[in-house]
């Protein structure tokens, strides 16, 4: 056991305030980068429910054959790949007419059944096991009787449409369409494509690989993935900034310790330690100090994320921020890139003031505390 380290476990950090500025710091870049990684993740869901991250299109449908299916098998990163039918339509209760969207997905459910979103049922009064009428105008007018399956939740409203689900078969027999074809393919990607750049790229791959126009998610929704790039540029100010406060508060800190042991480092000097060694033992102790405070944030802010995923207690406005709760998600990491970062720049800045220790004269501080 060297001497730094064995003076730094008998030495107490006296700047408590410093290690609660630290970990307040710390519970805010946390909760910060939480936010982000849930506005990502629920964003990029909400896209892909609405027009996955990519989609096939066809002018007279997309043939569902095993030569289709191989090229796209034999392309990496794509996660799913899913025969779609999307049609407008209006529903009619009583005298509520609505514009809605149907979207056939191949489903095992009943025919005839659908999935309606909340808001569509608060507008129709509407719920689980009614039956209502939908209409259809490609070539001439149709119309199906429906029954509610389920009302499902649509937290993210990224714009007015009201997609309704039914099963793809039910659609393909609306439209006259044969059970091999499709209006388009949605593929979804796996977790490594949630960038714009990194999907519209994806995206212009597979429409090269199949012949097909290939449509991408993030340039259909652009402004969106304009806005959370706001929000990510905004994170990485609130780390800078949490980053700094914490710093300079154990800089406060330390400085106080420091002039609190004069007599200490004069002895320490004394007895033949050099100034880096002092330097060392006072950086311990002081690095000691901000894990605490790191590790204090970090327990908050993942109890208050915690919370938050469990109750949505926090709300939003969806028509201002395409949520309506603060979405969050803890991506471990993350956070620990996020503290490793803080940490190196708190000690990084700690350096300055352990220079003062070379300034400290061993003479002069001993004659002082013994006058």
């Amino acid at each position: 056991m060297g001497a730094p380290y064995f003076i730094s476990q008998k030495l107490r950090f006296k700047g408590r305030v410093s290690v609660w500025a630290t970990a307040i710091s710390s519970f805010v870049m946390i909760v910060a980068v939480s936010i982000s990684s849930g506005y990502r993740a629920e964003i990029r869901k909400a896209v892909a429910d609405i027009c996955a991250d990519a989609t096939l299109h066809a002018e007279d449908g997309v043939l569902l054959d095993s030569a289709l299916l191989s090229e796209l098998d034999a392309i990496d990163g794509i996660a799913s790949v899913t025969p779609v039918i999307v049609e407008p339509g209006v529903i009619k209760c009583g005298d509520i007419m609505e514009g809605v969207v149907f979207k056939g997905t191949p489903s095992d459910e009943d025919a005839l059944s659908i999935r309606i979103p909340e808001r569509l049922s608060r507008i129709l009064g509407k719920g689980e096991g009614d039956r209502i009428t939908a209409y259809f105008f490609a070539g001439k007018v149709k119309a199906r009787n429906f029954t509610i399956k389920e009302v499902y939740p649509n937290p993210v409203e990224l714009d007015r449409n009201l997609v309704v689900y039914c099963p793809l078969g039910d659609m393909q027999r609306v439209l006259g369409m044969p059970r091999d074809k499709a209006g388009s393919v949605e593929i979804r990607l796996d977790s490594r494509y949630d960038g714009r750049e990194a999907i519209n790229m994806k995206a212009a791959e597979i429409g090269f690989a199949t012949g097909l126009r290939c449509e991408s998610g993030a340039r259909l929704y652009a402004p969106v993935f304009d806005w959370l790039q706001v929000i990510d540029i905004n994170v990485a100010a609130i780390l800078v900034l949490m980053a700094l406060v914490a710093a300079f508060n154990m800089i406060s800190g330390l400085l106080i310790m420091i002039m609190r042991s004069t007599t200490t480092i004069g002895t320490l000097k004394a007895i033949g330690m050099d100034n880096r060694s002092i330097a060392s033992t006072f950086l311990r102790v002081a690095s000691r100090s901000t894990v605490l405070g790191l590790l204090a944030g970090n327990a908050a802010a993942i109890l208050l994320c915690a919370l938050q995923n469990a109750t949505h207690f926090l709300k939003l406005d969806p028509a201002f921020y395409f949520v309506s709760y603060v979405p969050v998600k803890l991506n471990i990491g993350a956070i620990l890139a996020t503290d490793l970062g803080a940490w190196a720049v708190i000690m990084l800045l700690m350096l300055i003031p352990s220079m003062l220790i070379s300034r400290i004269d061993p003479a002069q501080s001993i004659k002082g505390d013994i006058s």
